[in-house]
């Protein structure tokens, strides 16, 4: 009789927190996950964008036909052999971070991410991957669904990740957090280990 083990996913955590702070609610979030997919056998990278240096694009030509920095490009690798990408940031202005939205500038470039056609959508240079969007926000998580249309998320999941190919991509909103008590919190925290055990 054959038996077979399941094998562990290849997961990228990318922390889109600018603030290396250790007291930061996505940064516990995304230990969180961490610790209950190592737990559950798989293989983890992060990529923290708080250490990174990330230089801002500023025209079509450099976004096209120069390279980025080595921490970007080894950043582009983690991508690559990533299988599923969890990506956690606090909705800043109603949207995400700067300095994150920089990053996915950097990295998502023509040749690595996606490929020109002469006619016709580019092609998908990193189908077969998923993702989990995890954002934090002041707000009720209900009130940016229904009164602001998930902007930020909406522009990432369809205009960024599913340009590229990384679909599909689960969401999960933590709203309120200001607000939020230490029960709350350690609620949140479990379901992002629950998460990560499942590789979701």
């Amino acid at each position: 009789m054959l038996h077979f083990v399941a094998m562990g996913k290849r997961i990228l955590i990318l922390l889109g927190h600018p603030d290396p702070s250790h007291d930061r609610l996505c940064r516990a979030l995304a230990d969180a996950y961490a610790d209950g997919a190592q737990q559950a056998g798989h293989e983890i990278r992060r990529i923290d964008i708080a250490t990174l240096d990330i230089p801002y694009l500023r025209g079509q030509s450099e976004f096209e036909h120069s390279s980025p920095a080595s921490a970007l490009t080894e950043a582009q690798a983690a991508i690559a052999w990533a299988e599923h990408i969890l990506v956690v940031f606090p909705l800043w202005l109603g949207d995400m971070p700067a300095m994150l939205k920089a990053f996915f500038e950097q990295v998502l470039r023509p040749g690595f991410a996606f490929v020109y056609r002469a006619t016709g959508f580019p092609e998908q240079r990193l189908a077969g991957r998923t993702a989990h969007v995890v954002i934090t926000m002041g707000m009720p998580a209900l009130a940016y669904r229904w009164l602001f249309f998930a902007h930020a998320l909406r522009l990432l999941k369809r205009n960024i990740l599913g340009f590229v190919g990384i679909r599909p991509v689960k969401d999960t909103i933590f709203g309120g957090v200001a607000a939020a008590g230490n029960a709350q919190r350690q609620l949140w925290l479990k379901r992002m280990r629950e998460a990560g055990t499942n590789a979701a």
